[in-house]
């Protein structure tokens, strides 16, 4: 049993370096793109940003702290905590990033007029501090003392007066179901989640009005202007719809777990729904490389200016030496 868990483990570790090993890259690619294409600096793609930050975040802090969970590790209360507590930060981050999409995508198609003067650079910023803000007071609401202590000094019959005690860190072990279910998921996942679904059916509907428009041949900027938002908004939807496929099973089975404490939930559903909210973050550079024009551009550019060129020029020189 002992040899079966240890390859599990082996299996489980080997899934999730590879994750990180996709994600983290992917990101930066996502990051440098927009660094360094004038064309990807407007509101939406500084959202984008902020979400691919909190993906590499994901992929480069993320994985190696739920690799430590699972080793399970013996280890003071309030140390457990903290390394619990970034993939709330990180995730709450990631829905805050995709609801300011859908509303800057929103106001693009609804005052596409004032839309410039409405949505400044500035105001962006200021959308994605509190963004960050918000994520970090909701995914440290646990080590303000919502989370499992007291429950495990009665479990255990500990002394009131004992602050510290050591514990095998795991994720449910100092985690409470109440702050993942009641405040989590049904505060800060489940209405922003709504709240999207309906400002892209509202987007759609207001692009499809605007295409099914009759406009003469001088007018066809318009036609134009909403056909390349309704590609993006489609793209973008579908981060949306990855993301949601991605974290509702394992907001799912929180669910049970706390609602049906008697019910058994396979270990085996419990690792997948992991894997897919680690996966998700090498999903979205993908999405952005086949379904938007401007990242496919720029991630050539990269590629042609700071990778295939080098390997052309050292090939050449090279060459030139031998020839020498």
């Amino acid at each position: 049993m002992a040899h079966s868990v240890s390859a599990f483990q082996a299996a489980y570790i080997s899934i999730e370096v590879l994750i990180a090993l996709v994600s983290v890259p992917g990101n930066i690619l996502v990051i440098w793109a927009v660094k360094m294409n004038q064309a990807l600096r407007d509101a939406t793609f500084c959202f984008i940003v902020s979400l691919a930050v909190a993906d590499v975040a994901v992929g480069a802090l993320v994985i190696p702290l739920a690799i430590i969970i699972n080793i399970g590790p013996q280890t003071e209360f309030y140390s457990c905590l903290m390394v619990a507590c970034p993939v709330l930060i990180l995730t709450e981050s990631s829905i805050l990033a995709l609801l300011a999409i859908a509303v800057d995508r929103y106001l693009r198609v609804k005052i596409p007029v004032r839309y410039k003067s409405v949505v400044t650079p500035r105001r962006a910023a200021v959308a994605i501090a509190c963004c960050w803000i918000v994520s970090f007071l909701v995914g440290l609401t646990p080590m303000f003392g919502w989370n499992n202590l007291n429950k495990m000094r009665r479990t255990q019959e500990l002394n009131a007066s004992h602050t510290e005690f050591v514990i095998k860190c795991q994720f449910e072990t100092v985690i409470s179901m109440e702050y993942m279910v009641y405040f989590n998921f049904f505060v800060w996942v489940l209405p922003p989640l709504l709240l999207m679904l309906l400002i892209y059916l509202e987007v759609f509907n207001l692009i499809r009005k605007q295409l099914n428009k009759k406009v003469s041949s001088s007018s066809n900027d318009p036609q134009k202007y909403y056909g390349k938002e309704l590609k993006i908004a489609k793209s973008l939807a579908l981060v949306l719809f990855l993301f949601a496929l991605s974290w509702l099973p394992l907001h799912v089975l929180n669910c049970i777990t706390l609602f049906c404490p008697s019910c058994e939930t396979p270990h085996i559903l419990t690792y997948i729904a992991i894997f897919l909210t680690h996966g998700n973050s090498a999903m979205n550079p993908i999405v952005y490389a086949f379904r938007i024009k401007k990242f496919r551009t720029a991630f050539l550019q990269i590629w042609n200016q700071y990778f295939c060129c080098k390997t052309n020029k050292n090939a050449s020189t090279t060459t030139a030496e031998l020839g020498n």
